[in-house]
């Protein structure tokens, strides 16, 4: 039988998984010729989708933490893996439809944006740091690292901040959304650094307030 808590990390995954459900329903409409709503221009508004699910999953994973203790809810931690894991997963599109339906599979191509896009860098370096932090989510990989374990997972603040400057970089006309994922990757990171040196910062939380609320 599966409990409220395992049905909860059940419904986590659907929802986690739809936004991706939606894209690949429209990528075989488009493939079937049917009518779909991809706009003038499908490829960049699937790379586009793709980037963004793939950087509010990242942000979710950096705030995972944070919102377990100014919560005070220790369960929020169970779901770190998941939404790593599926940061990975969209970026893994991302890169997809950008290397299949923009540079139609040329390697030669990649090379070159690679090269002379800084966006493209920035973008390209986050990925590849994704991937060794997806391999290495397993609880084995966890204990034949040991402390190191921690360590790489740190690349995880990098690879946000390369995310957001590579958002920033693309939507240059509108900085809205990268003003808006700067912002809580950047509060993000405040908070875990003065959570490690200011006692009234890491003794804070949500549940603690209530409790001195209700005494007086």
């Amino acid at each position: 039988m599966i409990g409220k808590a395992g049905w909860l990390k059940v419904a986590v995954f659907l929802l986690s998984f739809y936004p991706a459900g939606v894209i690949f329903y429209k990528v075989l409409l488009a493939y079937l010729q049917m009518p779909v709503d991809l706009g003038p221009d499908p490829p960049k508004t699937l790379a586009l989708e793709t980037g963004e699910w793939a950087i509010r999953f990242l942000v979710l994973g950096l705030w995972l933490t944070p919102l377990r203790y100014l919560l005070a809810e220790p369960a929020i931690w169970q779901y770190r893996r998941m939404i790593g894991l599926y940061a990975l997963f969209y970026a893994v599109l991302h890169f997809l439809v950008f290397l299949i339906f923009i540079l139609q599979l040329s390697f030669v191509e990649l090379g070159q944006e690679i090269v002379e896009r800084p966006y493209i860098t920035l973008g390209f370096l986050a990925f590849i740091l994704m991937i060794p932090l997806g391999l290495t989510s397993t609880n084995g990989a966890q204990r034949k690292l040991g402390r190191n374990w921690k360590r790489l997972h740190r690349a995880v603040y990098a690879i946000n901040i390369l995310a957001v400057l590579h958002i920033a970089w693309i939507i240059r006309s509108s900085f809205g959304d990268a003003l808006l994922y700067g912002s809580l990757v950047l509060s993000a990171l405040l908070y875990r650094l003065l959570r490690s040196r200011v006692e009234v910062v890491r003794k804070f939380n949500v549940r603690a307030l209530r409790k001195k609320s209700d005494r007086k």
